[in-house]
C-alpha cells in the first residue's frame, strides 16, 4: 500500500484534495493543557521551587562523565535540533511535495511555524535572560535576568516543530501516526541530549517541549492566513507570466521561397552560355575576348531570344512642322534636275 512518504517521483496530474486540520474540541483541550503546563514551569523557575533544585542536582551529577562512551555519538545526534540543518532538510522534502501536489501550502506552513517559533521562544529567552549550567555562578539559584538566552531550550522546541510539521502535513492517518512517533522520539532525544552534554537545565528542556507543542497545536488557527497568502502568490505569478508573454516578441513565420518560372528559350540560352564559358575556361581563354571561341558562344547565347513581336508605336515619330506639307498633298512638285526650266 503506497503512502506519501515513499511516493513515486513524479508529479500528480492535478492537486489532491488535502484535508486541512481544524481546531476541534480535542485539539483545544490539548492546547489548554499544554499552555497550563508551560505557565507552571515558568512560575516554578521564577520562584526557585523544587524544579530549580532538581536542575542543580542533574547538573552536578554530570551525565557526560557518567557515560562518556555516548558523548561522541550524541554530539552528532544533537544536530537534529539545530535550526539551520533541520530547516534545510525538511524544506527540501516539503518543496518537492509542493511541486508534486501543485500547492504552496507545505512550504508556507513550515515558514509560519518557524516564524511563530522565533517570535515566541525568542521573546521568552531574551525576557528572562537565564544563564546555562556552564555559566552558573551561585548554587541553587535560578540564574535569571543575567543576560543568558537558554530558557526555554531552542534545540528542543525546534526539534518538536521541525519534525512535527511532517506529521501535521501528512495526508493519511497511517502516515500521520508514524510521523508523530518519529518526531516525538527525535525531539525527546534532542532534549535529553542537551541535558547530557550540560548545555541546558532540565527545566529548559521541559519548557522547550511545551513551547514547540503549543505551536503545532495552534497552527489550524493560521490556516486561513496561509490559504490567502497562497492565493495571492499564485495570482502574482500569473500576472507576471501574462505580462512577460505580452512583452515577448513574436517571431515571424518562415516563408518558403517560391520557384521562378523562366521561358524555355531563356533556359536554352543560359545553358548554351554556361557551356561556352566552361569550354573557354578549359582552354584557358576569357569567354568575352574577340576572335576567340568564347565570342562565338556569347553570340549564340545572344542569338537565342524569345519569340516576341515588337510593338511599333502608331503614327510617325517625327514632330509636325507648319512649313512642310505632307507627302500625299496635291501641291506643285519639285523640278527634276537637268530638265527645262519653266519661264
Amino acid at each position: 500500500m503506497r503512502t506519501d512518504i515513499f511516493a513515486r517521483l513524479d508529479r500528480e496530474p492535478e492537486p489532491p484534495k488535502i484535508e486541512i486540520p481544524r481546531m476541534s474540541r480535542h485539539r483545544i483541550a490539548l492546547f489548554g493543557g499544554t499552555l497550563a503546563f508551560y505557565l507552571a514551569i515558568v512560575v516554578a523557575v521564577l520562584v526557585s521551587s523544587w524544579l530549580v533544585a532538581l536542575d542543580w542536582k542533574v547538573m552536578l551529577f554530570r551525565p557526560y562523565q557518567q557515560w562518556p562512551e555516548l558523548h561522541a555519538f550524541l554530539d552528532y545526534y544533537v544536530v537534529l535540533g539545530q535550526r539551520g540543518p533541520t530547516a534545510v532538510m525538511v524544506a527540501s522534502w516539503l518543496g518537492w511535495r509542493s511541486w508534486r501536489q501543485h500547492t504552496l501550502r507545505p512550504l508556507l506552513t513550515l515558514g509560519a511555524s518557524l516564524l511563530l517559533l522565533n517570535l515566541s521562544v525568542g521573546a521568552v529567552k531574551l525576557g528572562l535572560g537565564r544563564l546555562g549550567p556552564h555559566y552558573a555562578t551561585q548554587i541553587g539559584s535560578a540564574e535569571l535576568y543575567a543576560g543568558g538566552d537558554i530558557f526555554p531550550s531552542g534545540h528542543t522546541a525546534n526539534a518538536v516543530v521541525t519534525w512535527g510539521i511532517l506529521a501535521y502535513l501528512a495526508t493519511t492517518p497511517r502516515a500521520r501516526r508514524y510521523l508523530s512517533a518519529v518526531s516525538a522520539f527525535v525531539s525527546l532525544g534532542v532534549g535529553l541530549t542537551t541535558v547530557y552534554i550540560g548545555t541546558h537545565w532540565l527545566s529548559d528542556v521541559l519548557l522547550g517541549w511545551a513551547a514547540g507543542l503549543l505551536i503545532l497545536l495552534a497552527l489550524p488557527w493560521f490556516e486561513p492566513l496561509i490559504t490567502r497568502t497562497e492565493v495571492w502568490i499564485l495570482s502574482v505569478r500569473e500576472q507576471w507570466r501574462n505580462r512577460r508573454g505580452l512583452r515577448a516578441p513574436v517571431p515571424p513565420a518562415p516563408v518558403a521561397p517560391e520557384p521562378v518560372l523562366l521561358p524555355q528559350a531563356l533556359c536554352g540560352g543560359a545553358a548554351a552560355a554556361t557551356e561556352g564559358a566552361q569550354e573557354a575556361a578549359s582552354r584557358g581563354q576569357a569567354p568575352g575576348t574577340a576572335g576567340h571561341p568564347g565570342a562565338a558562344a556569347r553570340a549564340r547565347a545572344h542569338a537565342v531570344r524569345p519569340e516576341r513581336t515588337p510593338l511599333a508605336p502608331a503614327g510617325s515619330r517625327r514632330p509636325p512642322h507648319a512649313d512642310r506639307s505632307p507627302r500625299n498633298s496635291t501641291g506643285p512638285s519639285r523640278p527634276v534636275a537637268g530638265g527645262p526650266v519653266a519661264p
